[in-house]
């Protein structure tokens, strides 16, 4: 059911990443996807994934929220091994070849760690981020790191609060899309059936009050803002202010070491296993 997936949701916990401070989980965030990225071998590829299993665990996210973050990329996962098995060529002898269609043992290993990749940026993201940080602290920490971009004229804090409703409205959109769906089985709608254009069809009875209904959220919500007196950034002040705290450096070394860990393997053991990216 769509509303099983986690993307996007918060969840409260007194675990070290949650009590970091936001700016800190931006700044680890952006550095475990270059880390991620820079991983060549395939000896770096699992200790990519061994660091991963690491944060859930600092986390204390359970697994089952994090598998269910994944459901969404399912079809982006097998789309993306699929044509990396197809298009990827090796040095050896193709393990299958029928006329032009040729599978070799590098384009299989390469669509593996293409779904590790894939896997692993999702799950350190929403750990380091939504699953550990609440919609407000993550604008308050967004807007102090852009805070000199204000020089330049750049409307930072719009822009954080734009970034913040739109994870905020991800649960309620995925639970108001699985409502309308309900409601259109209960009238006879058939969504599983058919091949993929039937079923694309089938959708766009959901598609109409959805964006019906987004709509009118945002509407109310503006005017709850406007009858709040909101005005941006002009004269606001916050209740609570953001400092760094030891569990800030602790998190900052242990990702800082994660990523000479990773450029060590690509330097000096790129060659155990017998496969590189």
């Amino acid at each position: 059911m769509l509303k099983d997936i986690t993307l996007g949701q918060f969840f409260p916990g007194n675990s070290a990443l949650h009590k970091a401070d936001p700016r800190m989980k931006i700044i680890l965030t952006m550095l475990y996807i270059v880390f991620v990225f820079l991983a060549k071998a395939t000896l770096s590829y699992i200790f990519v994934v061994f660091f991963t299993v690491v944060l859930v665990i600092i986390s204390k996210i359970k697994p089952v929220i994090i598998l269910k973050a994944l459901k969404p990329l399912i079809f982006i996962m097998i789309f993306t091994a699929f044509f990396n098995i197809f298009w990827t060529k090796g040095d050896s002898t193709p393990l299958f070849e029928y006329k032009f269609i040729k599978i070799y043992k590098e384009g299989i290993v390469f669509a593996v760690l293409m779904i590790v990749r894939i896997a692993c940026i999702l799950t350190g993201s929403c750990v380091l981020l939504t699953y550990t940080t609440s919609p407000i602290a993550l604008t308050d920490g967004l807007e102090q790191l852009l805070a000199p971009l204000k020089k330049i004229r750049v409307p930072v804090h719009e822009f954080a609060m734009m970034m913040t409703i739109a994870l905020r409205f991800i649960p309620t959109l995925i639970e108001e899309t699985d409502k309308i769906m309900n409601a259109q089985k209960a009238r006879g709608a058939d969504f599983n059936s058919g091949g993929l254009i039937k079923r694309a069809r089938a959708l766009l009875p959901v598609l109409i009050p959805l964006f019906a209904s987004s709509f009118r959220r945002a509407s109310e919500l503006a005017t709850a803002m406007e009858c709040r007196c909101y005005r941006g950034d002009k004269g606001r002040t916050r209740m609570t202010k953001l400092h760094y705290k030891p569990v800030d450096l602790f998190l900052l070394i242990l990702m800082v070491t994660f990523g000479v860990i990773i450029i060590v393997i690509n330097i000096y053991l790129i060659d155990i296993l017998n496969f590189s990216v």
